[in-house]
């Protein structure tokens, strides 16, 4: 499975559960190569079967899908991956409840703490926020060049995130990360004219 692309996070207020379905198909016959479901305030029950019904999409556009921070969920359905957090669980605990599929981490700004999680056996490692992220404004701003000293530095993949939108995404995408992690800017307005954009922008830089 390819970790590579653009990378769509859902986003309660901007996916609630009766949309979200509708939007990431629209987002995924766009060209969204990796999909993140990510839902903090429902249970692993309340959620299961919009879950199963994006990774039933996901399968039929050839996309990657990831749960945030529910192992026992993404198990369950046989999700393709995992996203975990410094709050979450470690990479050994997430690991024994969900043994096979994809796990990713946050590493914030922390190349070292992306080389540990390397060798816990993380498949990829994510960094942000590189702008103010309106999903999560108490984000830490962290510096570009994180991106080329991790990929330096790792043999896994590298996501970038965080406030990533239509006017900076050829900023970030001039650093080469592996995947370009969005929320607001895919799912905020219309979902097609949105990702054309985005993908211009990536394609500005290369």
């Amino acid at each position: 499975m390819s970790l590579k692309g653009l990378y769509a996070i859902t986003d309660e207020k901007l996916t609630p559960d009766d949309t979200v379905a509708a939007k990431v198909q629209t987002a995924l016959q766009e060209g969204v190569k990796i999909l993140q479901y990510r839902n903090k305030t429902d249970s692993d029950d309340e959620v299961e079967e919009i879950c199963i019904q994006l990774q039933a999409l996901c399968k039929l556009y050839g996309a990657t899908f990831i749960i945030d921070d529910r192992p026992h969920l993404a198990q369950k359905i046989n999700a393709d991956g995992l996203h975990i957090g410094k709050d979450d669980m470690s990479i050994q605990e997430a690991r024994v409840i969900f043994p096979e599929g994809i796990i990713g981490v946050s590493c914030y700004g922390s190349v070292r703490k992306a080389l540990e999680a390397q060798n816990e056996g993380a498949d990829y490692v994510a960094f942000g926020s590189f702008f103010h992220s309106p999903t999560k404004p108490h984000s830490g701003i962290v510096s570009m060049s994180v991106i080329a000293k991790a990929k330096e530095a790792l043999s896994i993949p590298v996501c970038a995130i965080g406030g990533i939108n239509v006017t900076n995404i050829h900023e970030i995408s001039a650093h080469a990360p592996d995947m370009i992690s969005v929320v607001s800017a895919v799912f905020e307005g219309d979902i097609k004219r949105n990702i054309v954009q985005l993908t211009q922008g990536i394609k500005v830089s290369q």
